[in-house]
C-alpha cells in the first residue's frame, strides 16, 4: 500500500498502481475490441524538459508518465490519467504537458471525478 493507500494489483493484463487503474484498463481493452478506440498502451513516457547542464551540474529531463494513451473513434490520439489522489506534483506535470502537447486529448479518470467516468480537460488543437 502506498502513502495515497492505493494497493498494486496484478491482473491477466499486469501489474497496476491500484485497482482502479486496472479496473479502467480492463473496460479500456472491452472499448478496443468493440472497435470504440484502438492502439491502447500502458505507462507511456513523454519529456516535459530535457536534461540540461546548469554551472557544471547536470540536471536530470522531467518526465511524465501517462497511464494510457490509445486512440479514440473520431481518431485524436488520447492521453488518460487515472486518479485517486491529485498531488501538487501531479498538478504541475499536468500543466507542463497540456502546454507541451495541445494535439492531444488530456483525459482524467478515477475516484475523485464527477458524475462522468470521464473528465476532458484539452481536445485537439484548443482549449477544451
Amino acid at each position: 500500500m502506498t502513502k495515497y493507500r492505493a494497493v498494486k494489483v496484478t491482473t491477466e493484463y499486469g501489474t497496476f498502481d491500484s485497482k482502479g487503474e486496472a479496473s479502467r484498463y480492463a473496460e479500456l481493452m472491452i472499448l478496443q475490441r468493440v472497435g470504440q478506440i484502438k492502439d491502447v498502451r500502458r505507462q507511456v513516457v513523454f519529456e516535459l524538459l530535457p536534461a540540461f547542464q546548469c554551472a557544471g551540474r547536470k540536471e536530470r529531463a522531467i518526465t511524465y508518465v501517462a497511464d494510457f494513451v490509445y486512440t479514440n473513434s473520431r481518431g485524436e490520439s488520447v492521453v488518460e490519467d487515472f486518479k485517486g489522489f491529485k498531488t501538487d506534483v501531479y498538478k504541475l506535470k499536468r500543466k507542463m504537458f497540456l502546454s507541451k502537447f495541445p494535439q492531444f486529448v488530456f483525459l482524467e479518470t478515477g475516484v475523485k471525478t464527477e458524475k462522468s467516468p470521464l473528465i476532458r480537460l484539452s481536445k485537439k488543437g484548443g482549449k477544451p
